[in-house]
């Protein structure tokens, strides 16, 4: 199993949660809450407001998303899923847990008794430059005050 840490649409109650919960996919189990050790930006951008995680570690905010471990098929399926590679590419991150129901053996004690893991995120290289002037958020809701109401993909 591999860990994937989720920031978007693939979050519960989010528009695209159920392709994680759907077994012909493969399989994902939710382990916990966390947020990004490092800031991002995290921005709403292009014609169907998608949420998308600039791979610009060091700018923006720690930002709050799901961790999920998931098997090869569902990670094969998410790479499809993302665009992987050319609209977002698969990176690893450090991810400082918040809440968690996984086992804890997963868990790497580091100093200050903070939690961390290694998780692979869907993060962007590949994004038009104005991007990086957009609001940086540190949480992402498709039904958030921001008024960017996201397109689903069956409406494109």
């Amino acid at each position: 199993m591999t860990q994937v840490f989720v920031y978007g649409t693939l979050k519960r109650g989010q528009p695209n949660h159920q392709v994680m919960l759907d077994r012909a996919n493969g399989t994902a189990t939710f382990q916990g809450r966390g947020h990004t050790v490092e800031p991002y930006p995290l921005v709403i951008a292009g014609e169907h407001n998608i949420p998308r995680l600039l791979n610009l570690p060091g700018r923006g905010h720690c930002v709050a998303g799901e961790i999920y471990a998931v098997d090869e098929q569902m990670l094969r399926f998410l790479d499809e899923f993302e665009c992987c590679p050319d609209m977002y590419q698969r990176t690893q991150v450090k991810v400082e847990v918040l809440e968690w129901e996984g086992d804890s053996s997963s868990l790497e004690e580091m100093p200050g008794a903070r939690r961390t893991l290694q998780c692979f995120v869907y993060s962007t290289d590949t994004y038009a430059p104005e991007w990086v002037h957009l609001p940086y958020l540190d949480s992402y809701d498709s039904q958030g005050n921001h008024g960017l109401r996201y397109n689903p993909r069956e409406n494109r």
